[in-house]
């Protein structure tokens, strides 16, 4: 039996897919061991042929242990088209692969690749914007033990990244890739806190003109996220990863010791009444605490008017559990069906803002796929249809460059965007 897109989507998430020696990858995008390390997949491109109107964006694993034994198997050319064959049931699917952007090729004017500085991931362009997570830097390293960011950043990708450079590259994919949206990532930075994202979401927003999120880690000073708010930033986002705080205390040393769990619900309860609903996430990892832990963790975020953001765990090449299992379909389907639900139970507006398809992760909005036709989902589907439109002249204005900032203003840069107080390493704590 065929699986709908969603389903194929978990599915390939779960088991991976097998690229034989005689498919030819040519034009395709790259495979990027970047950040975190879970985009290190094939970008492929499932269509849904629905009235939603969308695709659904998967970065597959194909070098994952676990992808070694998939039944599916990717066929076909660039110039005959590909198809996924799932060999367990014989089903195909078809599927498109998105093509290496040029950019991709090219150098900032400081001599940086381009795709050193930063990748798209699905349709955004994410960029790890500091140094390495300082987590990796203790004896032992109280890295979260899912993640390899400290065997990429300064490795596969550029470690000390110049507002210059950023701002470069994220012209280039806007113009040439379409992008709207640029997303910001880090780990922890100690003493330094999150004052060092200031300069490039001030940046963005007044020479790109993109909607901008960060990804950073809690702060307890919540006027820090005020800033980030009058900087012109449009989501914020928080790495809950898991709810059950022993396997938060296992899998996450560094946040546990420095953080706790409660100093991320604060952040996102905050946050929420700053920005809005649906303009903060909460992200967890499915697979690996219990599934009921899971469940109440999407449930206790969508409560507070912020969308889970649910990554299905990915044995990472190089990560401390990259010989764990990966996740069962059949639980993980479950896991996504509840996030639909729990979006649906508290309106949250998924699917609102413009071109944001992110394939390291199934999207809240790809799974309606996964609800049964009840008059409550079509309630809701009517509500996101009015959400979307409305909200399209907001994010219309927020694309707008916005004006500059007078000297010594929050946000202020400097003409070029590439003195030393847009570097990461010179930013004050």
């Amino acid at each position: 039996m065929s699986l709908n897109p969603c389903e194929l989507e978990i599915d390939l998430f779960c088991r991976g897919m097998r690229i034989p020696e005689a498919v030819s990858l040519d034009g395709a995008r790259g495979i990027t061991r970047t950040r975190a390390g879970l985009g290190d997949g094939l970008e492929v491109v499932i269509p849904t042929g629905s009235w939603l109107k969308k695709q659904i964006w998967v970065n597959v694993p194909v070098e994952e242990q676990f992808a070694r034994q998939s039944p599916y198997a990717l066929t076909g050319s660039p110039q005959s088209g590909y198809r996924i064959h799932d060999e367990s049931s014989d089903a195909w699917y078809p599927i498109e692969i998105p093509r290496q952007p040029a950019w991709y090729s090219r150098q900032t004017s400081r001599g940086i690749p381009m795709n050193r500085v930063g990748v798209l991931q699905g349709t955004y362009l994410g960029i790890y914007v500091n140094m390495v997570c300082t987590f990796w830097n203790y004896d032992p390293p109280l890295n979260c033990r899912f993640c390899t960011t400290g065997e990429n950043v300064g490795e596969h990708e550029v470690a000390d990244k110049a507002v210059s450079d950023v701002i470069e590259t994220c012209l280039a994919a806007k113009e040439e890739s379409g992008i709207t949206f640029v997303h910001l990532n880090a780990g922890f930075q100690g003493t330094r806190g999150i004052q060092f994202a200031e300069p490039y979401i001030a940046a963005i927003k007044q020479q790109v003109g993109a909607l901008v999120g960060a990804q950073l880690a809690p702060e307890k000073d919540f006027s820090k996220y005020d800033r980030l708010v009058d900087l012109g930033v449009d989501h914020l986002s928080f790495c809950v990863e898991f709810l059950n705080p022993d396997w938060f205390a296992r899998i996450c040393p560094g946040k546990a010791k420095m953080l706790g769990q409660q100093v991320f619900m604060d952040s996102i309860a905050y946050c929420v009444k700053k920005l809005g609903r649906g303009a903060v996430s909460g992200e967890i990892i499915a697979g690996v605490e219990p599934i009921e832990d899971t469940l109440r963790g999407i449930d206790t975020i969508a409560a507070m008017g912020a969308f889970p953001t649910v990554c299905i765990f990915r044995p990472t090449v190089g990560a401390d559990m990259e010989q764990w299992p990966s996740p069962r379909y059949e639980d993980m389907r479950l896991v996504m069906h509840h996030l639909y639900e729990a979006c649906r139970r508290n309106w949250i507006p998924i699917g609102a803002a413009p071109n944001i398809e992110v394939s390291i992760v199934v999207n809240p909005d790809d799974t309606p796929f996964l609800s049964p036709r009840t008059p409550g989902f079509y309630m809701y589907e009517a509500y996101r249809r009015l959400a979307r439109v409305a909200a399209r002249p907001i994010f219309a204005r927020r694309q707008r460059l916005r004006p500059r900032r007078e000297p010594g203003e929050v946000g202020e840069i400097p003409p070029n965007g590439a003195s030393d107080a847009g570097r990461p390493g010179s930013v004050s704590a």
